[in-house]
């Protein structure tokens, strides 16, 4: 957790994509001992006090507990089938217990729970502030992102009901403070946070 000064803090996995690239269901495929889903909930387990995994609505996986985390871990199903992200995100703004949430993709497997740390606690210092994103040579990357669940919802809602499915519409339209790589890097100097995986060759080795 991130300490006193920040407060509790959600956590949402987006996990209910198509997995169309890789195949099969990317987020089932093994590194180690994890799966791939697994292994984006563990490191966003080390920063959050509760993790809802968002997945979709005819998805029937279930999670175990993370080893040595003892978070909440909740399933929440989408309402629309391949709505893409931003209708995840929406599901799960609308059931997180806390006033901030980190958001994470369930395809990420090197999340570095030093950086979403980072990005929490600027959130949470920065009033006026609605969102932090990441800035990767030059361009915004819409995940990992943290938000303040309740302007997240009200933005996310209103962008799904205007027929919006593109995440970085939420970013676009919440104020939105953006670390550049020289805030973020000498925590992850690899960039391995923003690493994610589309087809069997991007899974890691270890």
């Amino acid at each position: 957790m991130i300490g006193p000064d920040v407060g509790r803090v959600s956590g949402i996995v987006l996990a209910g994509g198509r997995s169309s690239r890789f195949g099969s269901d990317k987020l089932a495929a093994v590194i180690g001992s994890d799966t791939l889903l697994e292994r984006s909930i563990a490191a966003l387990a080390m920063v959050v006090d509760e993790i809802v995994v968002v997945v979709g609505p005819t998805d029937e996986r279930t999670i175990g507990p993370i080893p040595g985390r003892d978070r909440p871990i909740r399933i929440v199903r989408d309402g629309e089938a391949h709505g893409g992200p931003l209708v995840g995100l929406l599901a799960g703004l609308e059931v997180v217990a806390h006033p901030l949430v980190l958001v994470v993709g369930g395809d990420m497997p090197d999340l570095q729970p030093d950086v979403l740390a980072l990005m929490v606690g600027t959130l949470a210092v920065d009033m006026a502030a609605g969102a932090v994103v990441l800035r990767a040579r030059g361009e915004v990357v819409p995940l990992p992102a943290a938000l303040r669940t309740a302007a997240g919802s009200d933005v996310a809602r209103s962008l799904v009901l205007d027929g919006e499915r593109r995440l970085r519409s939420v970013f676009e339209r919440l104020p939105t403070r953006i670390l550049a790589d020289g805030e973020w890097r000498p925590l992850d100097p690899e960039g391995a946070t923003l690493r994610d995986v589309d087809v069997p060759a991007d899974l890691p080795r270890d």
